[in-house]
This record gives C-alpha cells, structure tokens and sequence, in this order.
C-alpha cells in the first residue's frame, strides 16, 4: 500500500539553464528551451530539494514559459489575488490570466524550494507585490505604458476604491477589459468619479436614443466623452443628427474602427452645424448625411470644413455648394478637394483672369474635382501649344479637361493657321471635284478628296494642260473621276508623260481616254516594259498592237512570267534593259 502511494505522488521536476539561458542542444540537435522538463518518477520517499539556483528565470529575455509552470504560477497568483487579497475573483483572474510581464518578473524572485505553487504562494505571504501592475496589465497595457501611473504611495487595489468601481461599471456596462487601458491612458479622471456617477453618464447615453453597442465603439474610441458635460461637442452632434431624423443604428453600421479612432468631435460639430445653417435640420440634411456620409465621417469631417472654405474663398454661393454635396461624386472628399486646387493651379498658371476662374469653377465644380489633371509644363508640352491658346480652349469648352487627367494619352493639337488652311483646300477641291459634275454627298466625291495630295489650287492647272493635249474636256472629266490621283503629279512630270506616250510610244493622246492610269507610271517603268516588249515582238513571241493596260498594269512578276520568258534569253535581256534603263 505504501508502494502504491509512492507511485501516485506528484511528479517533480528538475529545471537545467545552459550556459547561454535561453537554449540548449539536445541529443537530437534539436534545440530546447530555456526550461527543460526532465521527468523523473521516484519510487522511494526521499528525494533532492530544488534549489532556487536550478530554477533561473531571465526576466529580460523572451523566452517562452513552459506551460505547466504557467498554469502553476496563475493559480498561486490568482489564489493570493482572490482568497488572500479578497479581490473578486473575475478581477483576480483577469490579473493573473492577462500579466505575463509581471508573472514573468514574479518567477525570477522566487526561491524554488518544493512546488511551484508552495515556493510562490510562501514568496507572496512575506513580500506583498504591487497589484496595480498586473491590474494594468491585464487592462492591456504595457509596462512602458502604465509606469507613469504607478503610485508610491499605494500597493494594494483596495486602498483606490473608486478605480475599483469604475473600472466595474464599465466591465458591466460591456467594454471588454482588454481595452479598458486605452479608455484610461486617454481619460485617466473616469477612474477618479465618485460612486454613482460613471453610471449616470452611462444612463445618460441611454435616454439619448444611443443603443449601447455603438456606445460602446465610441467609448473605447473616444472616451473623454464621458468627462465633458451635457454641453459637450459629442453632445450637440448627436442633438444635430437627432433633429435630422438620422437613426444610430445606420450611423453605427457606417462607422469603422478607424473612423472613430479618428473622430473629432469638435470638428465634426462645427461642420454639422454648418451644413444645417446652409440645408436647414429638416429633409435636406437628413438626405445629405444618407447618401453621402463619407463627408461627415471622413476624418471627422475636417476635408469637408476645407472644401468649403475653399469654395467660399472663390466666390461659391451656398446653394451651390449644397447642391454640390447632394450631388457629390463617389470619391473621397480629400481626393476631390485636391483635383479641386490642382485645377485652380493650372488655371493660374496658365494665366486666366481671376473672374474667369471663378465662372468655370461655378459652373463645372463636380467635373473639376473629379478631374486629376496632368501638370502645367506636362499639358502644354504634350499638347504642343502655349498657355493663352490653352487659355482659350478651357474657356470655350471647360469639358476637354476631362481629355487631359493623369493616365491619358494627351495628342498633340494642329496649328490654327494650319487647320484653316486644310479647311480652304478642302473647300477649293470639293469646288473643283463638283464642277467636274460629282455631288458633295457622294462616295465618289469622298474618294476623290482622299486621293488627292496636292493643294487645291493647283488641280485645275493639271487638269487644264491634259485638256491642251488634244483631248476634250468631257472626256478629261471622265478620265478624273474614273482615277482622280492623275491630277497628284506637277504640270510638268504630266506634259512629259504626255509626250513621251505621243512621240516615243506613237500612240494617239486619245488613248489615255480609256486608260488614264497611264499618267500614273514612272518614265522608267514605261520605257522597260515597251522596250521589253518590241524586242519580244521582233523575236515573233509576243502578240502585236497590245494595249497599253496589258503591257503596263501587270505587276514585273506576272510580265516576266506572261510575257520574257517566251524566249530564252527573255531574262537575260529583261535583265540588262532594266539595269540600262534605271542606272541612266
């Protein structure tokens, strides 16, 4: 029997630090931590005591604490904190559960000498601790944080009475206790009001219509609420929100973490106010803060207040700007306050007039701040221009700076005096084309305008001299609008061709009437291939009287193909004519 009772006793355990305190090899190469648990079962009743030197603990290092030793050191602590100390032990938990750095700092000063919770409960009887250290820790808190509000003169949680009730009306209130440090690092005084008075406050919020949840948020957010009174900024904004007919419960759903951590709640009064002085506390202002709650709630309004001190700077009415809020874009108030100046820079830099700036400004607010616009330089450089044109353009269409953001592509834009006279020569080409007896709306006017790449004025010079040659001018007529891009070449480069087809050729003029084209051909071109061609008719290999089509229109592949290669030395001299021809 006394074999079994042996067998059931407690486990002891040996703590071995190496050299380094934090690690150590073991056989495996793996590396243990700074506590190695070595299990050793003992099956007589003595055994070795464990010394206070075998159990080093490095505060300063981050080395993990082994899990039974944790669990051991919580319950002595919570023991001493619940039975000994009498706090409530939901508190004495929460403090022993949520201090590592004090428990951590703890087991460095505690002398081992049996169990862990024996050796702490016995170091803890003679050496009372601090218990607002692990009381702010628990609340969240770091040490660096809470130093500063440790008092010399108090030791003991019970000695502040009034800490201990306030921080109980808001763990019953529900504010987690984690976050309770930041409420006091924010407003330290919570913790100071006297008995019952948190409590009203709270209640307060309640009789407002504020359900408790979104007090909550705004709570852990923003508690110097609670130290204002009932004349605070928080105060008014929710009498404000109230008179617009705005639920909390929507409010809540829009509001983020951020956004409240953020929230100022002067600054969001003052806007508040504002726009009620502007829409009226009725429909209008309940509609703005529906549809666009981003103004109110984007960093507590202050990118709202600068917008309209910058629209009221340019000379905006308040209808206008109003309207513009009903009406605001889905962008961010800041982004569009920034499109907003970047616009009136360039426009200064471009050198508008004032007055001006303040007409495009009060007629295109919305398409300005949607608008990013490139730099001035970077504008003008790629649109090729200088700043008066630039000028004028905004002017005379204020939406073509929709063409000019950030990310496009900015084209650059023809000269005037260019552009005016491309729109004369057009006109004198479709003058000249409609003479020839081609409608304006026709397919074949269109054509016609694209073949041709001379100026207007001189087209009817070239159609004049063929005219001379003999021809008359109804088939002339014919002739350009069966193959209008005769009339690109120079008078001259036509009276040469003209005559070669005469002279050298010895056809009559009248056969550019069925094959105008004609004109289109090199001098070179024409020469080899009826130079090639007699030669074939004088070898007896090619037809006589071809046309001038036939013998000219086929590209050299197919004539090399129809036509040199019927006699065999065809390349050779196909070969020769053209390196004659061409070197000449």
């Amino acid at each position: 029997m006394t074999l079994f009772r042996r067998l059931n006793a407690p486990v002891f355990f040996k703590w071995v630090s190496s050299d380094s305190h934090c690690s150590r090899k073991t056989p495996f190469g793996s590396v243990a931590p700074l506590y190695c648990i070595v299990l050793k079962p003992r099956f007589y009743s003595t055994h070795k005591q464990v010394k206070s030197q075998d159990f080093h603990v490095n505060t300063q290092s981050n080395c993990r604490i082994p899990t039974k030793t944790r669990i051991a050191a919580r319950a002595a602590l919570l023991e001493y904190l619940n039975t000994t100390r009498s706090l409530q032990f939901e508190d004495a938990e929460n403090m022993s559960r949520n201090s590592p750095h004090f428990l951590r700092k703890l087991l460095g000063k505690v002398d081992f000498v049996g169990g862990i919770g024996p050796s702490i409960a016995r170091f803890l009887r003679y050496h009372p601790i601090n218990e607002f250290e692990p009381f702010f820790e628990s609340l969240g808190l770091k040490p660096k944080e809470y130093s500063p509000f440790l008092r010399r003169d108090l030791m003991f949680l019970t000695d502040d009475p009034l800490l201990l009730e306030n921080y109980h009306v808001l763990c019953n209130y529900g504010v987690p206790r984690n976050k309770i440090g930041k409420i006091y690092l924010k407003a330290t005084e919570i913790f100071g009001f006297d008995f019952g008075v948190l409590r009203l406050k709270l209640k307060a919020f309640e009789e407002l219509g504020l359900h408790r949840s979104f007090m909550l948020k705004v709570l852990i957010c923003s508690p110097d609420i609670l130290t204002g009174d009932e004349n605070s900024d928080f105060y008014r904004v929710v009498d404000i929100l109230r008179k617009a007919g705005v639920e909390f419960t929507w409010i809540e759903e829009r509001l983020t973490r951020n956004t409240l951590t953020l929230c100022d709640w002067r600054e969001l009064h003052t806007l508040l106010k504002l726009l009620s002085k502007t829409l009226g506390n009725g429909e209008q202002l309940h509609q703005l803060i529906k549809q666009q709650p981003w103004l109110l709630f984007q960093g507590s309004g202050d990118s709202t207040l600068l917008l309209i001190g910058f629209l009221l700077k340019l000379g905006c009415t308040v209808n206008q700007i109003s309207s513009l809020f009903l009406e605001f874009p889905q962008m961010q108030v800041k982004t569009f306050l920034s499109n907003l100046r970047r616009c009136f820079l360039v426009l200064t830099e471009v050198e508008m007039e004032p007055y001006e700036i303040g007409k495009i400004f009060h007629s295109h607010l919305s398409l300005l701040g949607s608008c990013t616009l490139k730099r001035t330089n970077s504008l003008l450089t790629s649109l090729n221009i200088g700043k008066k044109r630039l000028c004028n353009i905004i002017q005379e269409n204020p939406r073509e700076i929709k063409k000019w953001v950030i990310g496009s592509r900015v084209h650059p834009l023809p000269n005037p005096e260019e552009e005016l006279l491309k729109t004369s020569d057009k006109t004198l080409k479709t003058k000249f084309l409609s003479d020839l007896g081609l409608l304006e709306t026709s397919d074949k006017m269109e054509k016609a305008l694209k073949s041709f790449r001379g100026k207007g004025s001189e087209l009817q010079d070239r159609f004049d001299c063929i005219v001379e040659a003999g021809l008359d001018k109804k088939d002339v007529c014919e002739m350009i609008k069966r193959s209008p891009h005769i009339l690109n070449q120079k008078k001259g480069v036509i009276q040469m061709k003209i005559d070669f087809l005469v002279n050298d050729l010895g056809c009559p003029v009248s056969t550019l009437t069925t094959f105008p084209s004609f004109l289109s051909y090199t001098i070179p071109r024409i020469k080899l291939r009826f130079q090639m061609y007699n030669w074939l008719k004088d070898q007896g290999v090619a037809e006589p009287l071809l046309a001038l089509s036939t013998v000219l229109a086929s590209s050299d592949k197919s004539f090399v193909s129809c036509y040199v290669k019927r006699h065999p030395r065809g390349p050779e001299i196909w070969k020769n004519l053209k390196e004659e021809i061409y070197a000449g």
